[in-house]
């Protein structure tokens, strides 16, 4: 495919080009295709291939494996954005019989539900799926390794389950949910259930000799939900923009940022966290999201920054030896380092509420002082002054307050608390009563204000 690589500068596609290029070659992978996003449009993309006669490039597919929660994971807000389900339902509401139903929704999206990582013997990744016809067979007979809600634990058969609740919910079958409801919205013709040409052989390259053995590419059946899908980097790119803004014919802007915020700990090294669908990861100098995907002959990375407005893919055909999530992070970072994003123009506000303007400013909760600024759409920013302690954005609602976004507010109220005449007494955000002055005289601070007001210790 044609892509503008002039949009990059040319030490930066050098930079990408070397790294794949040691990728491929140190981690012997008879093939390595990646590819980067930036403000809309695919600005670069690469290949490097050591098969005669395999030329690969961004409309290649590979199998994707673990990537594939991703998307079921999308299916499931979309029932939960339709009233269908609740994400705190157990899972025996909509899917009884399984055993495990009552671990909830949330939990199996977040891998906290407890249940086993793998489907018992034989290995479900290479054997065919007509081993485990029912549910009972991915699930085995001890199916739980933990209780539910105590910690992470990676289950693929949790996102099996998840696969058949949307089924049973919807009435069809996963694949037909994926493709009516995300492939087709958003463009992704080359993301299908089996292989379509042109499309990668998966390989396993021998440790010690540099000779390859053919992988099988079996039908997962029951457990497609959890790594069936064969896709593209170009595919996988424009699934990626998705999931940083949000499209509302798949998903609100608001769900794919609930999907981005961690509803587990430190999911797998080089991992912080896991969301709901997606993984969350800290480099060195920024948060990426997105996930990582494996199934015998292929390995997979997509990881995008929100702040840098940078996606990349990076898709190898190789069982092991490449690290495809890890080179996917080098290659944003490269990029994110080498060409900072160029921040949008400073713009003032096209009307203000004079009311709401005069909310803003120094605001105290006890003898801590905070800022209060008025954004875009009637929002507000909380920030200590001298930046140390809690602090959030917030998004105004149609009440008259405000909800928290993120961290030790996020969905806590902010709301005024007025005098009888009017005027404002104190902003109350869950219980903490902010003042203009620290423990402001006259105002209805819980506990009271000592009578004998500010005063000195002296002897």
């Amino acid at each position: 495919m044609n892509s503008p690589d002039e949009e990059l500068l040319p030490s930066t596609r050098r930079a990408l080009l070397h790294r794949i290029a040691t990728a491929q070659r140190d981690g012997r992978a008879p093939s390595l295709v990646a590819a980067v996003r930036r403000e809309g449009r695919i600005v670069w993309s690469g290949a490097r291939t050591g098969i005669e006669g395999h030329a690969p490039d961004a409309d290649t597919q590979y199998r994707i494996g673990s990537i594939s929660k991703t998307f079921t994971a999308v299916l499931v807000m979309r029932l939960r954005d339709e009233g269908l389900i609740d994400l705190d339902d157990p899972l025996e509401k909509h899917l009884p019989g399984t055993g495990v139903g009552g671990v909830t929704v949330f939990q199996l999206l977040g891998h906290s539900a407890g249940l086993s990582a793998e489907a018992p013997s034989p290995w479900w990744e290479r054997t065919p799926a007509s081993l485990r016809p029912e549910l009972s067979d991915v699930l085995g007979e001890r199916p739980r390794t933990h209780s539910a809600g105590h910690r992470f634990h990676y289950s693929n058969p949790g996102y099996t389950l998840l696969g058949s609740l949307i089924e049973a919910v919807r009435g069809v079958s996963w694949e037909e949910a994926l493709r009516r409801e995300i492939l087709e919205p958003l463009g992704m013709r080359r993301t299908t259930s089996g292989p379509v040409a042109p499309h990668a052989d998966g390989w396993a390259v021998h440790p010690w000799a540099d000779v390859v053995l053919s992988e099988p590419a079996e039908d997962l059946g029951l457990m497609a939900a959890a790594g069936q899908l064969w896709s593209t980097a170009a595919d996988l790119l424009r699934f990626a923009a998705f999931l940083a803004e949000g499209d509302d014919r798949v998903l609100s802007a608001a769900s794919v940022r609930e999907m981005r915020t961690p509803a587990s700990p430190a999911a797998e090294v080089g991992t912080t966290g896991y969301g709901l669908g997606l993984q969350v990861a800290k480099t060195d100098s920024r948060l990426i999201f997105g996930h990582t995907g494996s199934l015998p002959g292929f390995v997979a990375g997509l990881w995008f920054s929100e702040d840098d407005d940078i996606a990349v893919v990076a898709l190898a055909n190789a069982t092991s030896g490449l690290p495809a999530a890890y080179v996917a992070a080098e290659l944003l970072t490269i990029v994110a380092d080498a060409e900072p994003r160029i921040p949008e123009p400073w713009r003032p506000l096209p009307e203000v509420d004079d009311e709401l303007l005069a909310l803003t400013g120094v605001w105290h909760w006890g003898t801590s002082t905070f800022t209060l600024r008025l954004t875009p759409g009637r929002g507000l920013v909380l920030k200590p002054l001298d930046g140390n302690g809690r602090g959030t954005a917030f998004e105004a609602r149609p009440d008259g307050t405000w909800t928290g976004l993120s961290d030790y507010y996020a969905g806590e109220t902010l709301r005024v608390v007025r005098k009888d005449d009017g005027s404002v007494d104190h902003l109350d955000l869950g219980s903490f009563a902010f003042t203009r002055e620290p423990y402001e005289a006259g105002a209805d601070v819980p506990g009271g204000r000592d009578p004998q007001g500010w005063r000195g210790l002296g002897g």
